[in-house]
């Protein structure tokens, strides 16, 4: 069973729904998020989802942009996210780690062996924004033959006919965009989204976790009442931005764990 299968069966035992906690890869600065990526599982983080800042993030909102821009900007290059991934796996076996971010810099890596320096170093799977499932064979088929989890993402505008393509070589979970738009643009509409849900679970049986314009501890407990997951970016992401110390960093990320593990 994968690191993150195991997961999700275990909360599933405990009655829990997952909090997913996202991060920029060299945002602030390097050193700042590989001390941050370290402390996420005591904060209670579930799963991490680590984004790969990108020069064109067309499905950011301006606070993941600026922050993917800022990484950029003080000298990150992917193999910092890599000794990232690989120092975290000395000190935690069990969480797992998601990547996100757009496919220009694995294509010109080369898909195959991204797909396998990832995975050896202790990843788990991948959210590629910018590859639809037509487009499986350049990157998704290697995820597959590689056990790396390709995660795919539903929109407000997926509808039924379009579901068992977007279902099909998918696994680990699905993540549900709770508002057409981009990241932290609006607040997601509780009782859509348990809508939106209860649909989708009748394709599949695979975890669904929401995530886009979930701002609060508040917004995320409304949305894991009905959500497998609950996915928060761009609220921590902006939390840096306006100058939190890293313990008022750290007391966010752990509200929103509380928040979804309260229910």
């Amino acid at each position: 069973m994968s690191r993150l299968n195991k997961k999700f069966h275990q909360l599933t035992a405990e009655d829990k729904k997952a909090f997913i906690p996202f991060i920029m890869a060299g945002f602030p600065n390097i050193k700042y998020s590989t001390n941050l990526l370290q402390k996420l599982p005591s904060l209670g983080a579930d799963i991490i989802e680590i984004g790969m800042p990108f020069t064109d993030p067309m499905a950011d909102g301006k606070i993941i942009q600026d922050a993917g821009h800022e990484a950029l900007e003080t000298g990150f290059k992917m193999e910092n996210l890599y000794q990232m991934i690989e120092n975290f796996r000395k000190n935690d076996q069990d969480t797992p780690i998601i990547l996100m971010g757009y496919y220009n810099p694995i294509h010109k890596f080369g898909s195959e062996k991204f797909v396998e320096k990832i995975k050896n170093l202790g990843a788990d799977g991948l959210i590629i924004v910018d590859l639809p499932p037509e487009e499986d064979s350049e990157l998704c088929i290697f995820c597959l033959n590689h056990k790396l989890h390709f995660i795919r993402l539903l929109t407000p505008t997926s509808d039924n006919q379009r579901l068992p393509t977007l279902l099909d070589n998918s696994s680990g979970f699905l993540y549900y965009v709770s508002v057409a738009g981009v990241t932290g643009s609006k607040v997601p509409v509780k009782q859509v989204v348990a809508d939106e849900i209860s649909r989708i679970k009748k394709y599949t049986d695979l975890p669904i976790c929401v995530g886009f314009g979930i701002k609060s501890p508040e917004d995320a407990k409304s949305i894991s009442l009905s959500a497998d997951g609950v996915v928060v970016g761009s609220a921590i992401i902006e939390t840096v931005q306006k100058g939190a110390s890293e313990c008022e960093v750290s007391d966010f990320i752990s509200s929103l764990s509380k928040s979804v593990h309260s229910n």
